[in-house]
């Protein structure tokens, strides 16, 4: 077995690296998917030979209960529709923690189902929170899935200075689904992923 990793540096690194994206200039983004929920950038990843996605959409609702959906626990497995199962498996405080988590086939299966082992940590930015996490790679892989790896990633959910009720969340995204794909599938399935996750967290916050 693996051993996990001391928290604390990781977390820190983490987080240094989302500031790092969230820092980047707009002329580094091509426009991969726009819809009413969202709009989603991309550029070439400098973790992996994939690419880095930026997502970035309003959402009406104050920052904690966002990223109260977003980050691991109850309310993610009842509103996120690519995701089928999660587990913590080890917590190392209250904003830190390890989770094993499944997803579902995508584009008539050609993308299996896969299976994640992620660090998570939640911390304050600004005037909001960041929620970001990293793959390890931790345990055994479970029969019938693919084990992906999520390159550094992360959620920046900010209040707007003039609408405090609602809230600007801003995604980093880089996962390397891995298996035998075609690139061409994955890209399409990652703008379409990440522009439904709006729309699912949109429905989510309203019930």
């Amino acid at each position: 077995m693996d051993l996990l990793p001391d928290s604390a540096p990781l977390a820190t690194k983490l987080q240094n690296t989302l500031i790092q994206y969230h820092s980047i200039g707009d002329s580094e983004w091509r426009v991969a998917k726009r819809t009413k929920d969202a709009t989603v950038w991309r550029k070439p990843s400098e973790e992996f030979s994939g690419y880095l996605y930026k997502a970035q959409g309003v959402v009406e609702d104050v920052t904690n209960r966002i990223v109260d959906h977003i980050r691991p626990g109850p309310y993610r497995l009842d509103w996120d529709s690519l995701m089928t199962s999660m587990d913590i498996v080890e917590t190392f405080e209250e904003n830190c923690c390890v989770m094993r988590y499944t997803t579902a086939g995508q584009l008539f299966n050609i993308i299996a189902p896969r299976e994640f082992v992620d660090f998570s940590y939640t911390t304050t930015y600004e005037d909001g929170l960041l929620s970001c996490g990293i793959s390890l790679d931790y345990g055994e892989v479970r029969p019938n899935f693919v084990r992906g790896f999520n390159h550094p990633c992360g959620w920046f959910c900010v209040p707007l200075k003039d609408h405090p009720s609602h809230s600007l969340l801003t995604g980093y995204i880089q996962t390397e689904l891995r298996g035998m794909l075609p690139q061409s599938a994955v890209d399409t399935a990652m703008a379409s992923t990440l522009t439904n996750f709006y729309s699912d967290l949109k429905k989510a916050l309203k019930t």
